[in-house]
């Protein structure tokens, strides 16, 4: 367990790091709060609650528990042959500029940018449905030929696809500002949208009412939701497919996207705990004034260590956030600290796999005749012939969702240039696996030993690093999400996921309950229903929660099941 800086001026000053205006300050003007989980909800919380109390003139301390030795959840950045000089993103890659948190949180934290890797003139990124390509476009052709070839494969179906991935991801953009946002109930802002017409269905049975044709569906939206999500267009929800074709303006951050989540906590004045497994959230017994609001205690321990032994943290905290899905927490919750049931959403196990070798993707792998130029970059899709599936089966006799080749770079040890790889795929990939698509022998060990190759350079594979994730839940069609307030206190961000699952959106939920929070403390509502009457200004009010909880119960009453 490792104790950051914020931490260690809690000690020294007698309390929590506060942050925002009455820095310093202390009894009951001060709110504490603990927030579980350190990735893209959980950084963005603590950073824009500190915003807000600064807006509203609150002192509030912030605590974070992260149960690993890092922040930014499934950002994870790794470096090639061991070597810092060559960082390279295994987890969330890119974001685009339309994710207004992410992007300006950038030009708020001068952290510099790259775009998406261009490929070299006469590369090929082509889709492949396991017995032959179905489309490929080769770097270095003009606009107006891969438009023209897109033309007379698929007719219009490209031009209503861009419109409809326009038109839906516009309505979501609304959650960002006045009137829809903050939002108590992410069912009720679906529905004054009118978007629960996009999650309601597939993303196969959405492309079919806009009159998207089924090859186009197949062969160039298919693989996107694949790439993105590990799910076919039958079984994932409309509103995810379309969200999972918004690229446009792709970036990333030069070193590690985890730079930006980072650079959120430390703004927020947080204490940081690393490496700290939240295990039980209770009530504080006793030393109550008369009518209070009951605080919570956090018990956690050591997540490296073999003990299961817990302790109470020293802090009774006003609220708390769970930023990080419950069914994965191992968290107990005692009687009463939950007022509402959550969700368990299945989730998605994706392998990715890093690796660098001097070896290209071999053309008989996809089936090309011998001496054909192979692809650089892979997408899958289904054949006519397979019947989609849910989860790892999805994936399909391609065997895997997508082989990338990130870059070139020169090997430290040999001086030889190499190709970096990237595969996601449903199972852990295999030396027989590797060994087919480069054509050459692959160790059992993947990397050779030095004294089983004739020479560093005869090496097939030079580095490898591979790695799951349970990265996105299984997004099936439904019409109801999880609420982010789940108890009086207690926040809840992951119901996000089911709805839309990205950095930028987990990011925004994280903002959303920190508005919610810092409205709490200053006495106001907001975030209810819309009514044609209401206007944009505050309402003050003392019962924020009984309103909360009355709302609780009539939004499970106006909507059906789940799931459809």
């Amino acid at each position: 367990m490792r104790l950051d800086l914020g931490l260690l001026l809690v000690l020294l000053t007698g309390g929590a790091a506060v942050v925002g205006r009455g820095v310093g300050g202390a009894g009951d003007n001060v709110k504490n709060v603990a927030i579980i989980g350190a990735g893209a909800a959980g950084s963005s919380a603590a950073y824009h609650l500190q915003k807000y109390a600064q807006d509203e003139g609150l002192a509030v301390n912030i605590t974070i528990f992260e149960k690993t030795d890092r922040v930014g959840g499934r950002t994870l950045t790794v470096n090639l042959y061991d070597d810092a000089a060559h960082p390279v993103e295994l987890g969330a890659s890119i974001f685009v500029t339309i994710n207004h948190i992410l992007y300006n949180a950038t030009k708020n934290f001068n952290l510099p940018l790259t775009e998406m890797a261009m490929s070299d003139d006469g590369d090929i990124t082509a889709i492949w449905d396991g017995d032959r390509i179905v489309y490929e476009s080769v770097a270095g052709t003009s606009w107006w030929m891969e438009a023209g070839k897109l033309w007379w494969r698929y007719g219009l179906a490209p031009y209503r696809a861009l419109k409809l991935v326009k038109r839906v991801v516009g309505i979501f953009l609304n959650l960002y500002d006045e009137p829809y946002f903050p939002f108590r109930s992410l069912t009720r802002r679906v529905f004054e949208l009118g978007l629960e017409k996009v999650t309601s269905v597939t993303g196969e049975q959405l492309l079919a009412e806009n009159k998207i044709g089924p090859n186009f569906a197949r062969e160039i939206m298919q693989p996107a939701t694949r790439v993105n999500y590990a799910s076919n267009l039958a079984y994932i929800h409309g509103l995810e497919a379309m969200v999972s074709f918004s690229t446009d303006g792709a970036v990333s951050v030069r070193g590690g996207n985890w730079q930006i989540f980072e650079n959120m906590v430390q703004s927020s004045g947080a204490a940081l705990y690393r490496n700290t497994s939240v295990t039980s959230i209770s009530f504080e017994k006793g030393g109550m004034k008369p009518g209070a609001p009951r605080k919570f205690l956090i018990s956690t321990r050591d997540s490296q260590a073999t003990s299961d032994r817990s302790e109470k943290s020293p802090i009774a905290f006003d609220n708390v956030v769970v930023a990080s899905p419950w069914q994965f927490s191992g968290i107990k919750a005692d009687e009463g600290v939950m007022k509402q049931k959550i969700d368990t959403i299945p989730y998605t196990k994706l392998h990715v796999t890093l690796f660098t070798s001097p070896h290209k993707l071999r053309p008989g792998f996809f089936n090309l005749p011998a001496g054909s130029r192979a692809p650089s970059n892979v997408y899958t899709t289904l054949s006519k012939e397979e019947k989609p599936k849910q989860g790892a089966e999805g994936v399909g006799k391609t065997g895997f969702y997508s082989i990338s080749t990130l870059m070139k770079v020169r090997n430290p040890k040999t001086q030889q240039t190499e190709f970096v790889y990237k595969i996601f795929s449903a199972a852990a990939v295999t030396p027989e696996f590797l060994a087919d698509i480069l054509g050459a022998d692959v160790p059992s060990t993947f990397v050779a030993a030095p004294d089983e190759a004739s020479g560093s350079a005869a090496q097939t594979i030079s580095w490898y690093y591979p790695h799951w994730f349970h990265s996105y839940p299984i997004e099936l069609p439904r019409v109801t999400f999880q609420d982010p307030i789940v108890g009086r206190g207690l926040y809840y961000t992951s119901g996000m996921e089911s709805f839309i699952s990205t950095m930028e959106t987990n990011a925004l939920m994280g903002m959303n309950v920190a508005r919610l929070m810092a409205d709490q403390f200053a006495g106001m509502s907001r975030g209810g229903w819309l009514r044609a009457d209401e206007g944009r200004g505050r309402v003050l009010r003392e019962d924020f929660f009984e309103r909360v909880e009355s709302e609780m119960g009539m939004n499970m009453n106006i909507v059906g099941q789940d799931e459809l």
